[in-house]
């Protein structure tokens, strides 16, 4: 049938969401659906069914569409690390690093293996739904562009251009992209949408009315602020220190916010538990001493980010939280930290050399250039989960000889200490298992699960569809995808 883009005035605008709730729109009118985005940068990641990995927002647009989530789908992603530099992923799969300074001009190299997988998702389905990156208004980063207008016009896709009203100035924004922008690029974009939207949007009437005037563009609608978006996993970290969760006679649970957080949607099943409040602790605070469990998240740079959590602090708390007796759980990178040491022989996050991790877990890990990238399914703390291993290197001792987890296949997965207070895992999305969170809870004296987390970002997702169904001219975007495949 055809393509359409939804790109943004600028970065948390609303892309990822709106790309999301229109798939799960489409679906809901009987179309067969794809989301798509060129080129990612993001930490938080998920495994695909061809054994690669996307940028989790497209995994999520994925459960939109209703199909599986497939490395075609997001084809160039990029995971920055330390010291300015990016690991980059093309078509699942890593291919190097790159840094700051030359990706600029590899990019362009890759346009190409963009449109195979463009053309591979859209000969599989009756619409494509694509997802623009940061602002075509970037006008220093056109040369080589293959996020937004670099794409849009390799693959003759029209555009529909996302402002986020909330953050303010969205007229200029969206007229002063038509401005800046290259007149062939202008021409691509066909419309608008306003996004995040509070009260009446009769208020808003004559602002709309402008922008089609001094734009030249017609508006497919205004977006009212959606609340179901915060039950959906969010993929940038920049949302993090929003987040708050407190409640009274709640059991606290706290995640640091390290520099290279990763896959930290790990936590989100948590916020479904009534008795837990999550505290995402930022840089410059202490982790609360009151807390019944830390936990230390994923990392794309564990030696880097140890060190940050060194200098803020954290391992003060940490440490003195284990005397107390407290309970500890470390997801990948933070399961790596937990151990005794980190080695990096082959320099893959940085120079080469080891650092004495937090002694917690009597495990040593040993980074190298393999990445593990798989499904699993399995038991841990006595109840079934799935999830997905997403990590470089091995780590093996003496604590893991009480494995945290035992998969189907009768491989086993992480360690525990003695006591069973400390324990680590290489398993993203174990939490999302209600009898596992059930498990866990209970041993912080809190009677948890109950909700489905899957459920309940399906039924998010649907309730944003229907909101867009209301407010958004959904006939004209399916009509320009249709011309844009005709033209």
């Amino acid at each position: 049938m055809g393509a359409v883009m939804l790109q943004g005035t600028g970065s948390d605008v609303g892309k990822s969401v709106l790309v999301a709730g229109l798939c799960r729109a489409l679906v809901h009118r009987g179309l067969r659906v794809r989301p798509f985005k060129p080129q990612n940068m993001s930490n938080n990641a998920a495994v695909t069914t061809d054994g690669g990995e996307i940028g989790r927002a497209q995994a999520l647009q994925a459960i939109a569409c209703r199909a599986e989530p497939h490395s075609d789908m997001n084809p160039v992603l990029l995971k920055p690390q330390a010291d300015r530099t990016s690991q980059l992923i093309v078509h699942g799969k890593v291919r190097g690093t790159l840094g700051a300074g030359n990706f600029r001009q590899a990019r362009g190299r890759l346009l190409g293996e963009v449109m195979a997988s463009y053309r591979r998702l859209s000969a599989d389905c009756d619409i494509v739904v694509v997802e623009g990156a940061g602002s075509p208004a970037e006008i220093n980063l056109r040369a080589g562009d293959i996020a937004n207008m670099g794409f849009a016009r390799a693959a003759d896709v029209p555009v529909v251009l996302i402002g986020d009203i909330d953050r303010g100035g969205v007229i200029a924004a969206i007229v002063g992209t038509r401005t800046v922008i290259d007149p062939a690029d202008a021409a691509m974009i066909r419309g608008f949408l306003i996004n995040k939207f509070r009260g009446d949007p009769a208020l808003f009437e004559d602002g709309y009315r402008q922008i089609e005037q001094l734009s030249g563009w017609r508006g497919f609608g205004v977006v009212p602020w959606l609340s179901a978006t915060a039950r959906l996993p969010s993929e940038d970290a920049v949302i993090l220190e929003r987040r708050s969760d407190r409640g009274e006679g709640r059991v606290i649970v706290a995640c640091p916010i390290l520099p290279r957080i990763s896959n930290f949607d790990d936590l989100d099943p948590l916020k479904l538990e009534p008795g837990v409040e999550l505290r995402m602790v930022p840089p410059g605070q202490p982790i609360p001493a009151e807390a019944a469990l830390i936990v230390l998240p994923g990392s794309k740079a564990t030696i880097a980010d140890l060190g940050a959590l060194r200098a803020e602090g954290w391992d003060i708390d940490i440490l003195a939280h284990h005397r107390r007796g407290g309970a500890i759980l470390g997801l990948c990178g933070g399961y790596q930290m937990l151990g005794q040491r980190v080695s990096d022989p082959d320099g893959i996050e940085g120079p080469p050399g080891t650092v004495e991790g937090l002694g917690l877990l009597a495990v040593e890990t040993r980074l190298s250039p393999a990445k593990t990238l798989r499904r699993v399914e399995g038991r841990a703390l006595d109840a079934g989960f799935d999830g997905y291993e997403m990590h470089m290197g091995e780590t093996d001792g003496a604590d893991r000889a009480r494995a945290f987890a035992r998969f189907d296949d009768g491989r086993t997965d992480g360690a525990i200490n003695p006591g069973g207070t400390v324990m680590g895992s290489y398993v993203h999305g174990v939490l999302a298992s209600v009898d596992l969170r059930r498990a866990l809870l209970a041993r912080l004296g809190v009677a948890g699960g109950g909700q489905d987390y899957a459920a309940s970002v399906d039924g998010a997702l649907d309730e944003i569809a229907r909101q867009l169904e209301q407010h958004v001219d959904i006939d004209a975007l399916i009509a320009l995808a249709r011309e844009g495949s005709a033209s």
